[in-house]
């Protein structure tokens, strides 16, 4: 898994992520309010679309997108809420572990002191992941989880 990179998503290219979420069972797992299928005009208008919202692709050796998340200013600039994690199934299972040390470098070059997250409770990988990252649960409620990890 050491020859994955992220990059950052400045030209706002939603092409690597329509392809990501193609699968509607990948949209909805991503986001469930989203339109089926997936439409890069309401993903950019709508759930990417706040000024300071940075986005990310996980990039493999060869430069293919093979995963995606998005940090959102929080409750003020430094904090940074987490949102639409997605890694390609055929890179799961290592790599979550190693995104997650890269979501915490892309929110210190933002600036942020503290990442928030939710995560549904029954996504027990996801929840291993946050948890060995140093994410404390805040509350659950209605299945999700509630996390944040303040940066030193």
């Amino acid at each position: 898994m050491t020859d994955l990179t992220i990059r950052r998503n400045v030209e706002n290219d939603l092409a690597p992520l329509a392809r990501l979420l193609a699968d509607p069972d990948a949209l909805t797992l991503v986001n469930p309010n989203a339109k089926q299928p997936f439409d890069p005009v309401e993903w950019q208008e709508k759930w990417l679309g706040e000024m300071d919202d940075e986005d990310f692709y996980l990039v493999d050796a060869d430069g293919s997108e093979v995963g995606f998340f998005a940090l959102r200013v929080g409750i003020g600039p430094e904090v940074r809420h987490l949102t639409y994690v997605f890694v390609a199934e055929e890179m799961r299972g290592g790599t979550g572990h190693l995104l997650a040390s890269w979501i915490e470098q892309a929110a210190r070059d933002l600036g942020a002191l503290t990442i928030t997250l939710k995560c549904e409770t029954d996504n027990a990988p996801a929840m291993r992941i946050y948890e060995a990252a140093g994410y404390e649960v805040l509350s659950e409620k209605n299945g999700m989880a509630t996390m944040r990890r303040d940066l030193d």
